[in-house]
């Protein structure tokens, strides 16, 4: 009799657990349009993991698990992180995987070969509300290795289906953080970027002849030079952490010499060169706004964001990575000290949810909740950008991930 009861309970455990989804929110922000919240909202979370639909006077069908909140949001956005190659035991030996010092220039790293997806960092970003990361290789090699994208609720990637791209950026480095044996100096580093840069253009112009030509051998296969080929392609963005206003003029240089599509990390001293970056229509995941000010962050502010806002220069925040505790911040924390320093408050939502989406190329599946969209949210108990917030529920792809609620 005890055991019957225990495997019916169980049956009605795992049936609220797998049942389609319908959250009323006392505010809901889409992100969509003017990014001006909804009051009394719902939304419904399909079957397929997209959102069904979004409104004000929407009627939920029978059998929905009803969720209610008083705020909801889109899936928060890490736009960059180390997250699943640094994991929570911060020890080189055990959960260390986001930097190779080997060689300055490695761009043949995948993020896919390194990452863990059952690390409890991981877990923690989700249960914060964070559904999606950014995440690879750290700052601090000339060129470090590759990102990816991926949802928080994927525990490993056995195949590339499992990420939403397996191979979204190359990771480079400009500045004192890379300069520690090779190359040495900012001159060398570009010397040695521009070397590897022509080497790339060079091996394309060898795969181009031989296809034109069946004559011609193709080259050997150069996983390499290949990834750099894909950089010159447009194919892969190139993403420059660069903190001093030297540093970001001379990847500006590299990008206008040879044509790749430019991502800047960090950028600190960018207030320096708000017109030159506005020109080049070049994109910027901003710094930690909680980053310590020493090094080549000596010069950073934290009224960033907001002079980029006003600059109208796309933007958006990252939990970032400091090599003395290579964890990982909460991207929406960040977003709440910029929006005390000037950056209005939506929009400092905006760049944890549809701004790095549109970065990433991604706004069409996610970012922002609109109907065929992933059905990815986070739910508060108040104003996420508020530290006494709680965050209650996290939803991916239309499933109950994490619940605090009591």
């Amino acid at each position: 009799m005890f055991k019957s009861l225990l495997l019916f309970l169980l049956s009605l455990s795992l049936t609220a657990a797998h049942a389609q989804i319908a959250v009323k929110a006392d505010l809901l922000f889409t992100m969509t349009g003017d990014l001006k919240p909804i009051k009394n909202a719902i939304i419904l979370c399909s079957p397929d993991g997209t959102i069904q639909a979004v409104g004000t006077d929407i009627q939920i069908p029978e059998g929905y698990q009803t969720l209610t909140v008083k705020v909801a949001t889109p899936g928060i956005i890490d736009a960059h992180s180390t997250v699943g190659l640094s994991g929570i035991l911060n020890s080189p030996k055990h959960d260390q995987e986001q930097l190779e010092k080997s060689a300055p220039i490695q761009p043949e790293l995948r993020a896919i070969d390194a990452y863990n997806g059952r690390d409890p960092l991981v877990k923690w970003l989700r249960d914060l509300g964070v559904t999606t990361v950014h995440t690879g290789h750290a700052p601090g090699t000339l060129i470090s290795g590759q990102l990816m994208v991926v949802k928080t609720n994927v525990p490993a990637i056995t195949s590339l289906d499992d990420t939403l791209v397996p191979t979204s950026a190359v990771a480079a480095t400009l500045g004192s953080s890379a300069l520690s044996k090779s190359p040495g100096t900012r001159a060398k580093a570009i010397a040695l970027l521009r070397a590897e840069l022509l080497k790339a253009q060079a091996h394309a112009r060898k795969i181009s002849t031989a296809e034109a030509d069946d004559e011609k051998d193709a080259p050997a296969p150069n996983i390499k030079l290949q990834i750099l080929v894909d950089v010159l392609n447009k194919k892969t963005p190139l993403l420059i952490n660069a903190q001093r206003h030297q540093d970001i003029a001379s990847a500006l240089r590299l990008r206008e010499e040879f044509g790749f599509n430019l991502i800047l990390d960090g950028a600190a001293e960018a207030y320096l060169l708000l017109e030159e970056i506005k020109a080049a229509g070049i994109p910027v995941i901003v710094h930690p706004t909680m980053g310590r000010p020493f090094g080549d962050l000596e010069n950073m502010t934290f009224t960033l964001a907001a002079q980029l806002h006003q600059k109208g220069i796309p933007f958006a925040f990252q939990s970032g990575y400091e090599t003395y505790v290579p964890k990982t911040r909460v991207v929406h924390f960040e977003a709440a000290l910029a929006a005390a320093y000037g950056l209005p408050r939506e929009i400092a939502l905006a760049a944890c949810t549809i701004y790095p989406a549109k970065i990433l190329g991604l706004d069409d599946k996610i970012g922002s909740l609109a109907p065929g969209k992933h059905a990815d949210l986070a739910l508060f108990d108040g104003d996420p950008l508020e530290t006494t917030t709680h965050t209650t529920h996290v939803i991916i792809n239309g499933k109950l991930v994490s619940s605090t609620a009591k």
